[in-house]
């Protein structure tokens, strides 16, 4: 079970996220992302803090090549590449400086279906086609060529669009990350109460990689 936690009042996704990053994660449940021609409503966000407070952050030990784009400015994705075969999109947040970010880790498809079944022919459950981080870009086609492009401003490859309708609180739970070694227990993930496409907790432990593996 996780905990339910309240939202904040902003005027624009612009603000939201250029504010603290746990607050930003949760404003996100329920906006739209569309990239490829298919759109998903958010339903599970994870948030991770700049440099030096939160060891399961990319940005962690500082500045590097493969991580620069936290450093800000905030509205910019955010793409790393897992087990060797998977994508996964975050966006930044907070001021310039403090490198933070918000990963999409689930949603539901909202805007073509077809074209995510056709990116994702293995998955039989509509509901599992962006379920899990590495599943949301497949359904997508997102890869590193959307990596510092902005979602906000109609640019880049990938377009994130404020939610329709808020998401009420009583909706809305957090509790821990999902996979992570360092600050495990931090209740950062938020996600949409009863919705099917929320992935499953799984607390990290060693294994030997797999071909098949994926971030769930």
């Amino acid at each position: 079970m996780g905990e339910r936690i309240g939202g904040a009042a902003l005027t624009s996704l612009g603000e939201l996220l250029a504010g603290p990053v746990v607050p930003a994660a949760r404003g996100l449940l329920g906006c739209l992302l569309t990239a490829g021609g298919v759109t998903v409503r958010l339903t599970e966000v994870e948030a991770y803090s700049g440099s030096g407070q939160d060891a399961a952050s990319h940005a962690y030990r500082g500045r590097t090549e493969r991580n620069a784009v936290m450093f800000g400015p905030p509205g910019y994705a955010y793409v790393y590449f897992t087990y060797g075969m998977h994508w996964c999109l975050n966006v930044v947040c907070g001021p310039p400086g403090f490198a933070s970010a918000v990963l999409f880790r689930a949603g539901s498809i909202v805007e073509g279906v077809e074209t995510a079944r056709a990116r994702r022919p293995r998955i039989r459950q509509e509901r599992d086609l962006a379920r899990g981080p590495a599943r949301l870009t497949a359904a997508l086609g997102i890869d590193r060529s959307a990596y510092g492009t902005s979602l906000l401003d109609g640019t880049g490859p990938v377009q994130l669009r404020p939610a329709p309708s808020p998401v009420p609180d009583e909706m809305v739970a957090c509790g821990p990350r999902v996979g992570v070694v360092g600050d495990a227990d931090r209740p950062w993930r938020f996600w949409i109460l009863g919705d099917p496409t929320v992935s499953a907790y799984r607390r990290h432990s060693p294994r030997r990689r797999r071909n098949d593996q994926a971030p769930e």
